[in-house]
């Protein structure tokens, strides 16, 4: 089996080949289908702003907020640390690290009850490559140490799907997966 280094450069080499006008299209069917996803009127969903090549959930973020939910966005604390901010209707956006942005120290930090998570590659069994860093994984286990379990929601094109990665004590899986194709619960058994 490949290296998820290795995995994870074929998979962004991928996305990063697709033309910016179909990322569009199918970051616009992404919002799309995410109204299949169920959730209480006020929960917290934490979702993203795009960097490089990735899906642009602005217009999914958008109809969440329609919806009901209350957002909140990834913010890098340090080299080990995410936490997740409140993102209300005209904050200002600042440099969050690692290329993203977000809402300031002044905004309130929040536990999100659904994590929508950028990935570089994720398989049919709930199995996610991130970009290495590790952070959602310890914001996971930060979050599950305060007795919370968010549901994990992957994005990504369906290009980057793969048919096994490999996985570590520490990888926690993903409970579904939304793409251009649509929203998936995915197996997290062989």
């Amino acid at each position: 089996m490949d290296s998820k280094a290795s995995i994870r450069s074929a998979m962004l080499a991928r996305r990063d080949a697709l033309a910016p006008d179909h990322r569009i299209e199918m970051s616009l069917a992404m919002a799309e289908a995410s109204e299949a996803l169920s959730f209480d009127p006020g929960a917290v969903i934490a979702g993203y702003l795009p960097i490089r090549s990735e899906p642009d959930l602005r217009p999914l973020l958008a109809r969440l907020r329609e919806r009901g939910a209350r957002l909140c966005l990834p913010v890098v604390l340090d080299r080990e640390t995410i936490v997740f901010r409140d993102f209300v209707r005209g904050v200002d956006l600042v440099k969050t690290g690692f290329g993203t942005s977000g809402p300031g120290p002044d905004a309130e930090v929040l536990d999100p009850d659904i994590l929508v998570m950028p990935l570089s590659s994720f398989d049919a069994f709930g199995n996610r490559l991130g970009y290495g860093a590790g952070h959602y994984d310890r914001a996971i286990a930060r979050l599950r140490g305060k007795g919370k379990s968010p549901l994990l929601v992957g994005t990504a094109f369906s290009a980057q799907e793969t048919d096994s990665l490999p996985a570590e004590a520490h990888d926690v899986p993903l409970d579904m997966i939304l793409t251009e194709q649509g929203l998936r619960s995915l197996s997290q058994s062989l």
